[in-house]
């Protein structure tokens, strides 16, 4: 894949992810549109791969990545927990993370999947 196609299933991923936020919290960080963007073509990429697990293992993987994907942006960026702060929720990590999200990751992403193979197929021309 080009670096052009790959740029943008990443914005569109970016868009996505904050989209997501805005509608959940009302708010977002310019830092989970990079996130988002990430999230995206990892997890997208998990079909790619030479022998794609069946789709259970996939969802269970990319709610991995993704939640590993927010992890490492939190301990980026919300060092002060200004951009989000799950001290007070169940099973979190370092405030960063925690176990209620992890499970929302589970349908997202599918939907994530399910969005990438589209635009992956729509862009196959258009940034060639």
């Amino acid at each position: 894949m080009n670096w052009k196609k790959r740029l943008l299933l990443g914005a569109i991923g970016g868009m996505g992810y904050v989209g997501l936020e805005l509608v959940w919290r009302g708010r977002s960080h310019w830092s989970m549109f990079l996130a988002g963007g990430a999230c995206f073509l990892l997890v997208g990429h998990l079909e790619e791969l030479p022998k794609p697990a069946r789709l259970p293992f996939q969802i269970l993987w990319s709610a991995g990545i993704i939640t590993m994907v927010e992890l490492a942006a939190g301990l980026l960026v919300n060092r002060s927990y200004a951009v989000g702060d799950y001290r007070s929720m169940p099973g979190n990590f370092l405030g960063q993370i925690c176990l209620p999200y992890c499970f929302l990751w589970l349908p997202v992403s599918l939907l994530a999947m399910k969005a990438y193979r589209y635009f992956s197929r729509k862009l196959k021309y258009i940034a060639a």
